[in-house]
């Protein structure tokens, strides 16, 4: 799941040279508000409609313009999560993917890059999510697997991360099939596993906005 693989081809790049205008009119016709800017094949950043409407110059070069988002770029053989990070850092909507000479070769949006990992994670399918804390010498998936099993459910998905609060643990996030997860929560405390949060999820997920809250709730962006 490398980020050159879910490039938005439908997206344009505007050059140095082009002006105001055409970002706005680009804008409107493929319904965004947002454009990624290069200068001979580097990426500067990105113009925004509201950064057009406050300049209020149609006829203004983008060279003259302060853009942003231009520390979000990732490298073509990133992971998609990576993609979601650096959005989520700098808080647009798009990241830009590079090659190995820093060429710019096209963007990823962030709707695209939530899609293309919650298929991949089975966050979009009903059930729970359990958050284990443990060191890592003690993680063992098929351990906490039997474990979930014997309460007749399964794990969709599993997930990696640092723990914030103990640099000599890590965070193990769990997608279950069950939405009841009191039973499994005690179940995996009796064997010795600190669970130290859960999400249930009555219903599907019925929006875009909701799929990015599940979604950065599970991997603790």
């Amino acid at each position: 799941m490398r980020a050159i693989e879910f490039i938005n081809n439908l997206i344009p790049p505007l050059k140095f040279t082009d002006k105001v205008k055409l970002g706005l009119s680009w804008m409107e016709e493929i319904r965004t508000d947002i454009l990624p800017v290069v200068d001979k094949g580097a990426f500067k950043g990105f113009i925004t409609d509201e950064i057009i409407y406050e300049l209020n110059d149609p006829e203004l070069n983008l060279a003259h313009i302060e853009l942003v988002g231009s520390a979000s770029i990732v490298q073509e053989d990133r992971h998609i999560y990576e993609v979601l990070r650096v959005s989520s850092e700098n808080q647009v909507s798009m990241v830009a993917v590079l090659d190995k000479e820093l060429k710019y070769l096209g963007v990823v949006t962030q709707e695209g890059a939530i899609s293309a990992f919650t298929e991949s994670i089975s966050i979009q399918s009903q059930g729970g999510v359990l958050i284990l804390s443990m060191f890592m010498t003690d993680y063992s998936l098929y351990d906490i697997a039997r474990v979930v099993e014997s309460e007749n459910a399964k794990i969709l998905s599993s997930f990696i991360s640092d723990d914030p609060l103990d640099d000599s643990k890590i965070k193990v996030t769990l997608k279950i099939d069950q939405v009841e997860l009191r039973h499994i929560k005690a179940t995996l405390e009796r064997f010795g596993y600190r669970v130290i949060d859960q999400y249930q999820e009555e219903d599907g997920i019925s929006s875009d906005q909701d799929r990015l809250g599940n979604l950065m709730r599970f991997l603790d962006i």
